[in-house]
């Protein structure tokens, strides 16, 4: 196995860990797909496909490697997203104190209360307000690439990563809108929406109380 082929599986391997694990973009996610189902949860996806292309994208150029050299940039990210995870956890602990029927009637159980724009919007700007984004890829791309690295080498991380990026966050919008996972959801609405509020809660505070 050359050396190349065997940096690029190592960043493969990192993308699938580091995108594949439980986070703030996965759990809204699969909130949207066993609440709204299968055609929100994709378009959300969507929105966070999208910004971590532009994150990896910016990381290929060296534009997000400025940013680690001014704590002012990363701070304002970080109050940003903490902010945003905060507004997350209010609204599913409003969700999780709510009735079936109000549940049902604030966010509409196919999505038509949302626009597709809209959810599109709200997935690219978590994915965008999140500095851990940004520092994953910068971590990634300089795992991936070596003094002697050509562009194609910087293609095929990037390709390879949106692939694997594409495959797991739409994997969590099909595989949680199925019909066992909707009447999961039907059970136990109330607790999924509280562990939603206190993950997004934590992770907020987290975020907000971090130091650069």
């Amino acid at each position: 196995m050359s050396a190349e082929l065997h940096h690029l599986l190592i960043v493969y391997t990192a993308y699938v860990i580091a995108a594949g694990s439980p986070g703030p973009s996965n759990m809204r996610i699969m909130g949207v797909a066993m609440h709204n189902g299968r055609r929100a949860a994709l378009i959300l996806a969507a929105g966070v496909v999208s910004g971590s292309i532009f994150w990896g994208a910016m990381a290929a150029t060296g534009v997000s490697a400025i940013l680690t050299r001014y704590a002012e940039a990363l701070i304002l990210l970080k109050i940003f997203g903490g902010l945003y995870l905060l507004y997350l956890a209010f609204k599913a602990g409003k969700a999780a104190l709510a009735s079936g029927d109000q549940a049902v009637s604030h966010t509409g159980t196919n999505g038509a209360a949302v626009s597709g724009a809209e959810l599109y919007r709200r997935g690219l700007l978590m994915h965008l307000s999140n500095p851990k984004s940004i520092l994953a890829w910068i971590a990634l791309v300089t795992l991936g690439l070596g003094p002697n690295s050509s562009w194609h080498t910087l293609a095929a991380i990037l390709g390879g990563c949106a692939v694997l990026s594409v495959t797991i966050f739409c994997g969590y919008a099909v595989i949680f809108s199925t019909a066992p996972m909707v009447r999961l959801y039907r059970r136990a609405r109330r607790w999924i929406e509280g562990v939603l509020a206190l993950f997004f809660g934590v992770a907020g505070l987290r975020l907000l109380l971090a130091r650069t």
